[in-house]
């Protein structure tokens, strides 16, 4: 496959209140804890819990919501982390994303075997689950921890992105 994440079982710090969600993932993971890695045709990548997912958290919540609109033909997001910092510029095409990177930095210095490697075409449905898991973990722990956030906007969009889709109610006629 050529995208898929890797979400781990971080250590989680007690974490009671926080300004937002970032803030509370920034608190709850410690720098050792383990991390997530991001796999971009066959380079992985790793994630830190604390530091870049906190840090994506922003622009990744809003990207996924974009993208499961059906009208959504485009998006572009920076990836803003100092040890993870890409441009993805995304085009749907049919049933299917192409991601074209441009790598700045990511920990362990991969950008030009990244570069090297080119686009990745993921099906739309393969990249929004592979998101979900990292975001379910964070949702989960947030929960677990009982953290008290002051602004809980993007809290609850991440958690309406991991409810399932409402059912299709069908409008045939009574037989």
């Amino acid at each position: 496959m050529s995208f898929s994440i890797q979400a781990g079982r971080p250590v989680v710090r007690a974490c009671g209140s926080a300004a937002d969600m970032a803030d509370a993932v920034g608190q709850m993971y410690p720098c050792e804890a383990e991390e997530a890695v991001l796999v971009w045709n066959l380079v992985p990548v790793r994630l830190s819990y604390g530091h870049d997912v906190a840090a994506l958290l922003d622009d990744l919540v809003p990207l996924l919501e974009a993208i499961r609109q059906p009208g959504c033909t485009r998006a572009e997001v920076f990836w803003g982390s100092d040890t993870f910092s890409a441009e993805w510029g995304i085009v749907r095409e049919g049933e299917a994303l192409r991601i074209r990177a441009r790598w700045h930095s990511t920990l362990g210095n991969y950008e030009s075997l990244l570069a090297e490697r080119g686009d990745v075409v993921v099906p739309v449905r393969d990249f929004t689950d592979a998101w979900a898991k990292v975001l379910r973990r964070i949702v989960t722990d947030i929960e677990a921890e009982c953290v008290e956030l002051e602004d809980a906007d993007l809290f609850r969009r991440a958690g309406a992105l991991l409810a399932p889709p409402p059912p299709v109610r069908s409008h045939a006629a009574p037989t």
